[in-house]
Parts: C-alpha cells; sequence; structure tokens
C-alpha cells in the first residue's frame, strides 16, 4: 500500500471533518481517519525526540523533552474518548 501524498492526505482529512460535521460518518471511518492523523503526530514527535536524544549524547535538556512527549501520550491514552479535530 503506498503513502499517500501531503496533498491527499490534506484533501482525506478535510472530507473527514465534513463528514464529521455533517453527520455522514456511520461506520466511524472518518472518526477513525481523524484520530489516527492525531496520534500519529504525537508519535512522530516523539520519535523526533527519542532520535534527538539519542545523538545529543542523552543530555538532561532531551531527556525532558523526550519525557514530556511520552507524558503527552500517555494523558491521551488515558481519556481515549474526547473528540480531537
Amino acid at each position: 500500500m503506498g503513502k499517500p501524498s501531503k496533498e491527499e492526505l490534506a484533501e482525506a482529512l478535510a472530507e473527514a471533518g465534513r463528514m464529521r460535521e455533517q453527520g455522514e460518518d456511520e461506520h466511524f471511518v472518518a472518526k477513525s481517519l481523524l484520530n489516527h492523523n492525531y496520534r500519529l503526530k504525537m508519535y512522530e514527535e516523539l520519535y523526533h525526540a527519542i532520535e534527538h536524544y539519542i545523538r545529543s549524547g542523552q543530555s538532561d535538556v532531551e531527556h525532558g523533552k523526550l519525557m514530556r512527549a511520552l507524558d503527552k501520550i500517555r494523558k491521551d491514552e488515558e481519556h481515549p474518548g474526547l473528540e480531537r479535530r
């Protein structure tokens, strides 16, 4: 399966938002796409924090950034039912 281009993803997210606003998401496809996109951004932030932490010699400042990224994901996991866009 190929990865969508930035333009394709933007179009899909816009359509998912429209579907949710119009109540046209009977099978929760739009909700799932929007949620997965939100969560992907958090995991990408964590990935970049880990990469930087490892390359920087594991400094205290970078460790703090890494821990904040992890805390953000943990908080999201504790409240999975919150609506996001």
